[in-house]
């Protein structure tokens, strides 16, 4: 196997990163991309009741452990087949599904601090940053943390504003320049039709499939 290609996609929380992710795979044939995300290596045992999850800072680049994160890439980079556990949020009794990540020419690594953590930045062979205003981030925080979390408003306020915000400040907004691509997703697109960014991209990376 060549060596593949390496994409990091970050943004802000709510930015909409699941969703390019969804395009892309829409673009790219499967067997010929691999996604891999941050959020399954977060530090085991953090948190161990509902009232604890609500007030635990997951937009921290401490809670993840980055050195397995950086470990797992590179396997994959070498074309072994990487096995994690879906990290569960909200089900702190339940076990993660065992996910297996199997090696392809493009690898797409996401995660809101992959650009922040130099042992991932330096594996990575193209920068994406999905851009977003920053009432729509919000907007899209509280429908996710809501439906998908069972987190009470007050409780999405107040991570947002003490957590999400400073995270986002130091940690994220200053790699924005630094970035290959810049995506907007300001607008509101459906599932199948995805933007003209994102078209592009995939046509770029199946450019990159020897």
């Amino acid at each position: 196997m060549e060596r593949p290609y390496v994409v990091g996609i970050s943004g802000g929380s709510g930015s909409g990163k699941t969703q390019v992710l969804s395009w892309l795979q829409g673009e790219v044939e499967e067997e010929n991309i691999c996604m891999f995300s941050q959020d399954n290596y977060y530090y085991e045992k953090l948190i161990s009741s509902p009232k604890e999850a609500k007030a635990f800072n997951f937009d921290d680049p401490e809670v993840i452990d980055v050195q397995q994160f950086a470990r797992d890439l590179g396997l994959l980079k070498e074309g072994r087949t990487v096995y994690r556990r879906d990290y569960v949020f909200n089900e702190l009794d339940k076990e993660g599904e065992l996910l297996a990540f199997s090696p392809a020419p493009i690898i797409v690594v996401e995660g809101i601090f992959i650009f922040h953590y130099s042992e991932i930045w330096e594996q990575l062979d193209l920068k994406v940053f999905v851009e977003v205003k920053e009432h729509l981030k919000f907007q899209r925080r509280i429908n996710r943390d809501m439906k998908e979390r069972g987190y009470h408003l007050d409780d999405i306020l107040y991570k947002y504003t003490k957590q999400v915000v400073p995270a986002y400040e130091q940690y994220i907004e200053p790699y924005r320049h630094l970035a290959d691509v810049i995506i907007p997703n300001n607008q509101a697109y459906s599932k199948q039709a995805c933007p003209t960014a994102v078209q592009l991209l995939g046509t770029f990376l199946k450019s990159k499939i020897k």
